[in-house]
């Protein structure tokens, strides 16, 4: 598992700078003391902490997010807003509080979140007469006053969205990004007078999230429908989109897209008065996608140098460094360095210059490196000399001299080379890790060797329980991850490899977070 709760970590950046006799501040020992290899979970939370990314607070399970993670969450949130909004979904916000009659309902939903509630006991000296929850998601929050607002079919669809944060208590191995008893995130719900106008959003809304990951976080994601054990409490189904770290051979629910049925409707009394005069139920969806998906992009895209950033995310996608020499004239060098990041951010490129005079180049490539930033450009006497830069790629290491009159076309498509690339890359390493198994010894070895597994499955809850129940040890037991809504052929007469009963399906299984 990633990270050791709220273990800071060890590297300390202020500790890893020393001062040469000039005064400028050097390479000591700036990078990261634990490998992505060597030990995953070290290395995770020593990225994140030294990326800057987060800091880590004094309530376990609890972290600052700092401006380089909350520049991605704005990134991700003007693409995905604007996209649900010419759906005519929209914005709200409902109260973090929830009662306690409110939230138990809904008893099979509230069943799934119960351990991880949080609850308000007290106010100053007082107890409550009645303890209030804080939510850990809103469907309970919400669907009373859906029962208000909707009386006849004429108020359908009722489409809103809240970005919020939520809180969910209960849990060991705190996370950065991936668990935690606080994160940000947006929620949708939805309602709707027919199923299949729920069916089409819950389809629409999972392809959003396939967009977000692999067009932005350039990670390769499957689309996919959860088993009935691991869907959404309370709901019909669930689908979702299911991410894969490599080093650790572990699945990522990326986010999810539920249709909740008719459930909610029931306890919650949201009934219409249909064309015909009759009265019906709503059927409803709820979806949503946290700050998890950065914690994804981090695992998939880090490397022993730091964090690695897609340049459609990254705050900085250029930072510009000048590269004194000797007796070289600086200031022409700065106002060089400076003039590059006005072409560029003219150009609508995010680019900042890194002018310190108390740090080293070597210094400042480092620290760079470790936060990730895409492109760096150097300026030094001899580029000025033949009106030219240096660029190097975060990704993996290129350097090219760029002339400085194709500087906004070459950065540009420089960019968009890395953001490919690094989807690419990312892909071929997932994709190596898929094996197909048919049968349990087959299954077994697999999940020994940290593989992504696609097996044939009976769909039959008993059966994944026992898989659960064998597989259970000290890495944690295998799940279904989901099954693929692109399905591969099923040859007629393929047998389930668990209960060796007649296939229904092929279902990704593995350990997950």
């Amino acid at each position: 598992m990633a990270g050791k709760g709220d273990k800071p970590a060890k590297a300390d950046k202020s500790a890893a700078v020393a001062k040469s006799s000039k005064g400028r501040k050097k390479e000591t020992g700036l990078g990261l003391t634990n490998t992505k290899d060597g030990n995953f979970g070290e290395w995770y939370s020593e990225v994140v902490t030294n990326g800057e990314m987060i800091e880590y607070y004094e309530i376990s399970g609890c972290y600052i997010l700092r401006p380089w993670t909350m520049a991605i969450w704005e990134i991700m949130q003007n693409f995905f807003d604007p996209e649900i909004k010419t759906m005519n979904i929209k914005t709200c916000y409902f109260p973090l509080f929830v009662s306690n009659n409110v939230l138990q309902k809904e008893k099979d939903h509230i069943e799934g979140f119960a351990p991880e509630v949080a609850w308000v006991t007290r106010s100053g000296d007082s107890d409550l007469e009645v303890p209030i929850a804080i939510r850990p998601t809103s469907e309970t929050v919400m669907y009373p006053y859906f029962s208000k607002w909707i009386r006849g079919h004429r108020d359908l669809p009722l489409r809103l969205n809240q970005w919020c944060n939520v809180v969910r208590w209960e849990f060991s191995n705190p996370t950065p990004f991936i668990r935690s008893r606080e994160f940000l995130w947006q929620e949708g719900h939805t309602a709707f007078a027919t199923k299949e106008e729920a069916d089409t959003e819950v389809l629409e809304i999972l392809e959003l999230y396939r967009r977000l990951y692999e067009e932005y976080l350039a990670v390769p994601v499957v689309k996919g429908r959860k088993s009935e054990l691991e869907k959404f409490a309370g709901g019909l189904y669930t689908t979702s989109v299911e991410a894969f770290i490599p080093n650790t051979g572990r699945g990522v629910q990326g986010a999810t897209s539920h249709c909740l049925g008719q459930n909610f409707a029931k306890m919650f009394e949201i009934n219409f008065e249909d064309e015909k005069g009759e009265k019906a139920m709503v059927w409803q969806n709820s979806w949503a996608y946290s700050t998890r998906t950065i914690g994804v992009m981090v695992m998939v895209h880090g490397d022993d140098k730091g964090l690695v950033l897609p340049p459609k995310v990254s705050a900085v996608q250029v930072i510009v460094v000048h590269v004194p020499y000797k007796d070289a004239d600086v200031k022409e060098i700065i106002n060089a360095c400076s003039a590059t990041v006005k072409t560029l951010c003219d150009a609508g490129i995010r680019a900042e210059a890194d002018l310190r005079e108390n740090y080293s180049p070597g210094w400042k490539y480092s620290h760079w490196e470790m936060k990730g930033v895409p492109l760096r450009i150097e300026i030094g006497p001899k580029d000025l000399a033949n009106k030219q830069a240096r660029a190097v790629r975060r990704d993996n290491g290129a350097k090219v001299d760029i002339p400085m009159a194709d500087l906004v076309d070459s950065v540009k498509g420089m960019l968009d080379t890395i953001q490919q690339n690094m989807f690419d890359v990312a892909k071929e390493k997932r994709d190596a890790c898929i094996q197909v198994t048919k049968t349990w010894d087959e299954f077994i070895e697999a999940l020994g060797q940290k593989k992504l597994i696609l097996a044939p499955w009976c769909d039959e809850e008993e059966v994944e329980k026992e898989v659960k129940a064998k597989t259970k040890g000290e890495t944690g037991a295998a799940k279904t991850l989901c099954s693929p809504l692109e399905q591969p052929e099923l040859p007629e007469g393929t047998l389930c490899f668990a209960s060796g009963k007649p296939a229904k399906k092929w279902t990704y299984w593995g350990r997950s977070y």
